[in-house]
């Protein structure tokens, strides 16, 4: 899979796969558009809440469905965690009070949660190893696709419907693109490495048969693999809960802290600044609930150029030096604007720019964050390796916009706030020297050999290659 060339198959991956993060951030910009809160007579802590009850479905799901993905196959959960969310974010339109919304959004949660651990597994399996860092940081980073269409569709919905009408319209434009993507993954294969350690190797080899001769078809000459990529695997039981503890703080400890500080302080930031960002312009600037979408837009554009002009560099200059810097930079641009907003020197365009400036690299590290736990355990616990540190993060993220919510208050006071822009400040500046310290070079290098797969054997032990 790794000396293949970018084809055709690569790109039904990046397109059936990667919705999954397009949907995330449109459901997430809806929210934070709040505009349900009117209705259902929400203050801000309650409409914080409503994010916070969504974060809290993505654990759960995560949980449940990361290890079912390393136990039944990856493929097999793409239709079931898509249909959740679409029931989810489907009836949360239909919702007649705050309580029925929270219960709703708890479920796309679910269906979200799942689709992150299946999905992430996935891509970086299908992937070669040379464009795994580009294209996995791209895909995450296509969350604010999304969110950028959460916004227009924001500003178009309030302006056509009535307030009590638009946010519900909007809700249901997720589930339209996700029946749309049900088709598109009918036609993604199961990862040959997973059914390779899982007891399935006739089926992994015809599944890459026909990935290369797909290639083939496209004009493609492929080399022979060299003699020297051989590994001998045996079939590999489902992994204990005890041996995960192993694996994670006995054999792998430096990776395990330093997969958790990424995603937990990037999670804390971004859930801290994006579900308080409405709110910031409506209380503080005094704009209006109908223009929030004008200034969001330009915000998800520039979280989603950050990956796609980043990413290349993840895999060229490296992994370590790439997390470091993205993780730096937004840190200190945030801090900065936080002086400044305390000063009351910026207007909302000036703020915006701010948090473009800031979440332009922010978002690059972030979605480094995921590539980088995905990549470095090994196979058979990858699934959950990405849901167990997800989960973790996802705590910690799933408090900051209650807590946001808090410290604006009734906006009489910007002081609360300032701290609290410099508390995420400080948490990515330490997950960048966390990452530079204890970081791994995985740029260009094959998935096992990052990590050995725990189905290995010695070669001569083996009794046959499979």
């Amino acid at each position: 899979m790794d000396r293949l060339p970018w084809t055709k198959f690569h790109w039904s991956v990046v397109v059936g796969l990667g919705v999954s993060w397009i949907l995330d951030g449109l459901e997430i910009q809806l929210v934070s558009a709040g505009g349900f809160a009117q209705e259902f007579k929400m203050n801000a802590t309650q409409v914080g809440f409503t994010a916070t009850v969504y974060l809290v479905g993505q654990i759960v799901g995560a949980l449940v469905f990361g290890r079912m993905t390393d136990s039944i196959g990856r493929k097999k959960l793409f239709i079931l965690t898509l249909a959740i969310y679409l029931a989810g974010s489907g009836l949360a339109g239909l919702s007649l009070d705050m309580w029925m919304l929270w219960v709703f959004r708890f479920i796309a949660g679910l269906g979200i949660g799942g689709e992150y651990t299946a999905i992430n597994s996935a891509i970086d399996e299908l992937i070669p190893s040379r464009y795994r860092g580009r294209v996995d940081i791209a895909v995450n980073g296509t969350y604010w696709a999304g969110a950028a269409l959460g916004a227009v569709a924001t500003i178009v919905t309030q302006n056509l419907f009535s307030p009590n009408w638009a946010w519900r319209i909007g809700f249901f434009v997720g589930p339209v693109l996700g029946l749309i993507i049900i088709y598109l993954r009918r036609h993604i294969p199961e990862s040959p490495r997973w059914l390779l350690t899982h007891g399935h190797a006739e089926e992994a080899n015809r599944t890459v048969d026909e990935i290369e001769e797909q290639v083939r078809s496209e004009g493609v000459d492929l080399e022979p693999v060299p003699e020297s990529k051989a590994i001998a695997v045996v079939d590999y039981p489902r992994v204990a809960l005890r041996e995960l503890v192993r694996i994670f703080f006995v054999k792998y400890p430096r990776r395990t802290i330093l997969g958790l500080t990424m995603m937990i302080t990037q999670s804390f930031l971004y859930n801290a600044i994006f579900f308080s960002q409405g709110n910031v312009l409506k209380g503080f600037y005094g704009i209006s609930e109908a223009n929030v979408g004008y200034f969001f837009f330009p915000f998800a554009i520039g979280n989603l150029l950050g990956p796609l002009l980043l990413g290349h560099f993840f895999d060229t200059v490296g992994r370590r030096k790439m997390i470091f810097g993205t993780y730096l930079i937004s840190g200190l641009v945030l801090a900065l604007s936080a002086v400044l907003f305390q000063l009351d020197l910026l207007t909302a365009t000036t703020q915006t720019i701010f948090w473009c400036v800031s979440f332009f690299f922010a978002s690059a590290g972030a979605s480094s964050a995921y590539l980088t736990v995905s990549e470095i355990f090994p196979l058979e616990v990858r699934g959950q390796a990405i849901s167990y540190f997800f989960c973790i993060g996802q705590a910690a993220g799933a408090m900051a916009p209650v807590i946001y919510g808090a410290l604006m208050g009734d906006f009489s006071s910007r002081t609360p706030l300032m701290i609290g822009y410099f508390i995420g400040a400080a948490l990515m500046i330490i997950g960048g020297l966390v990452a530079l310290l204890l970081g791994v070079n995985a740029e260009g290098q094959s998935l096992e050999d990052v990590a050995d797969p725990l189905s290995k054997v010695d070669l001569p032990a083996a009794g046959e290659r499979r």
